[in-house]
């Protein structure tokens, strides 16, 4: 069985020398970021109970899939974690080696879907941010991510409600009408319910801690974290 969905790859290698770019086809993940980043950051200080005020996320292992051209990775890395990287795409991964490399921070970057993964250790932290709703078999593919972590580890996973409302704004608006994405970059049909996310990963010995919309505020132009789970929501789960 594979994971990988080779249109949704093929798909973002054609985009990949824009990951850096913050005005390019990947601006909304750059405005998306800081909120993110404030989101892992304090729920794995909380969780782990660190008290490094320079290097916050200190010896924490952190697997982050799907990472692109490495938008989460290297703050995580910045905040003292040990970074592992993982990608389908090729050219995505030689993206994030080369802006790491140029910024000298120590990130390990592999090109390889989850279930693929020759590291024999488990981590701390695993990152799915944004990942779930490209992947071509979202049961498969948590399983998989679900064996590299350590028991007690935390995984956070980010993704688009199955709603209405989420066609409306994350498809319709955001693709066709605002032009914040290029068209097809999102399917509704692959956008996940939080209740069918708690239960896929139930089966797989991790439980909900944490769930929590993201809302983008237009005259702002801030997202933030909110109740309204309708559209996009970021998820925290422990492995039991």
């Amino acid at each position: 069985m594979s994971s990988v969905n080779k249109k949704e790859i093929e798909k973002f290698s054609k985009m990949a020398t824009e990951w850096w770019d913050p005005n390019g086809k990947f601006k909304p993940l750059h405005k998306f970021n800081p909120i993110r980043i404030k989101y892992i950051k304090e729920n794995i200080i909380s969780n782990f109970n660190l008290k490094n005020k320079e290097k916050p996320l200190n010896k924490i292992e952190i697997l982050d899939i799907g990472c692109g051209g490495g938008l989460l990775s290297e703050p995580m890395c910045r905040m003292g974690a040990s970074v592992t990287g993982i990608d389908a795409s090729l050219t995505n991964i030689k993206v994030a080696q080369l802006h790491a490399k140029t910024n000298k921070l120590n990130i390990k970057y592999f090109a390889s879907p989850p279930e693929n993964l020759k590291i024999k250790k488990k981590f701390d932290v695993i990152l799915n941010m944004e990942i779930v709703e490209h992947v071509e078999d979202i049961n498969f593919f948590l399983e998989s991510c679900s064996k590299l972590l350590k028991k007690n580890g935390l995984m956070f996973v980010a993704t688009l409600n199955k709603t209405l409302k989420s066609y409306i704004f994350a498809i319709v608006g955001a693709e066709y009408i605002m032009r914040w994405l290029p068209i097809g970059t999102h399917e509704w049909e692959k956008f996940v319910k939080p209740v069918d996310l708690e239960r896929i990963l139930k089966k797989n010995n991790l439980r909900l801690i944490k769930l929590d919309g993201m809302n983008f505020n237009i005259l702002s132009d801030e997202w933030s974290i909110s109740r309204d789970t309708s559209v996009n929501y970021i998820t925290k789960f422990k492995k039991n």
